[in-house]
């Protein structure tokens, strides 16, 4: 059985290094647009991850759904302080494929 909870920790500690690494002058930003990345994308992600894990999503089915939600990614906090738009859309990018891997390996 998945441990989603277990799961959601991993991804806020991972983004938070990612987040880091990235804006680590807006650390308070970074911590505020995570825990609403999570929060608005949680029962989304958790049903996904049930469904990869009993075999009713593929892989590729469940890069899709996540990329799908890329738009829906909004770093306001990060947008407010200054960060471009297209910045933040590369960053984003980084931000779904870091949440396929972490979600790929509590799985797989």
């Amino acid at each position: 059985m998945i441990d989603f909870e277990k799961i959601l920790k991993e991804l806020k500690n991972v983004l938070l290094t990612l987040f880091k690494e990235k804006y680590s002058e807006f650390k308070s930003e970074s911590v505020k647009d995570i825990d609403e990345i999570l929060k608005q994308s949680r029962d989304r992600l958790e049903r996904w991850t049930l469904l990869l894990a009993e075999g009713k999503l593929t892989l590729e089915d469940f890069e899709w759904l996540l990329n799908a939600q890329k738009d829906l990614l909004h770093m306001k906090a990060l947008h407010k302080v200054g960060v471009s738009k297209i910045s933040l859309g590369h960053f984003k990018n980084k931000v779904i494929k870091t949440i396929f891997d972490v979600i790929k390996g509590f799985v797989f």
